[in-house]
């Protein structure tokens, strides 16, 4: 069975990357065909290196440890799985849709028509999602509720995740440039048609589709 410092290079390599949630420990031994004690005392050497840090009774993460005040945040956007994170999507961004139609403004028309339009120019899949994901920032910002504006911006980080990222890439490629420039960003139109409107009702159920056409594709 493998001492803890022949294990260490592997747990160096499972550090890198974008922050994350390792396995549990007992998966993890298993895998690197060690005693957990072994996986402990390796584990506390990448502590000490600050590639890793630990919380009781939520697991042990990669990457330095975050600072005190965020610390919950930072677990829950870790814990967050693609469904859990499309759910609360469907639930809050059709709400933020209509009260953005209530208080548009001219200005915050053509901001929103042009993120449309870098949308539909997008040309790969960092352009597109940056795009999109200012789109959606810019609806919290037209409803003019501080709260809401930080609901999202906590959506735009769990976003960038490693789970909605390698669920996002798969149904980019699945789907193709067309799908996010053409039907993704007619959806969008759609809302910003409704917003300008004055018409909550319509904002948030273009949002809906909008929204549960992207649930689809990424459920494949």
């Amino acid at each position: 069975m493998a001492r803890h410092d022949d294990i260490l290079p592997r747990l160096r390599d499972l550090a890198e990357g974008p922050p994350r949630r390792l396995p549990p420990e007992r998966q993890l031994a298993a895998d690197l065909g060690c005693s957990r004690q072994s996986l402990r005392a390796a584990l506390a050497i990448l502590e000490t290196e600050g590639r890793i840090w630990r919380h009781v009774g939520q697991g042990t993460f990669t990457g330095p440890r975050p600072g005190p005040a965020p610390l919950r945040e930072n677990l829950l956007i870790e814990a967050a799985t693609p469904e859990a994170l499309m759910h609360a999507r469907l639930l809050l961004e059709p709400a933020i849709a209509g009260a953005a139609a209530e208080r548009a403004t001219p200005a915050t028309c053509a901001r929103l028509s042009a993120l449309v339009g870098s949308g539909r120019s997008a040309r790969d899949r960092q352009a597109a999602e940056a795009a999109d994901e200012a789109f959606h920032a810019a609806l919290a910002d037209a409803a003019g509720n501080p709260v809401l504006i930080a609901v999202m911006r906590f959506l735009s980080r769990a976003r960038r995740r490693v789970g909605w990222q390698q669920r996002w890439e798969t149904a980019y490629r699945r789907a193709g440039v067309d799908a996010f420039t053409g039907l993704h960003s007619d959806q969008h139109a759609a809302v910003v048609m409704a917003v300008a409107a004055g018409n909550g009702t319509q904002a948030a159920s273009a949002m809906r589709e909008h929204l549960e056409t992207i649930a689809r594709m990424m459920e494949g």
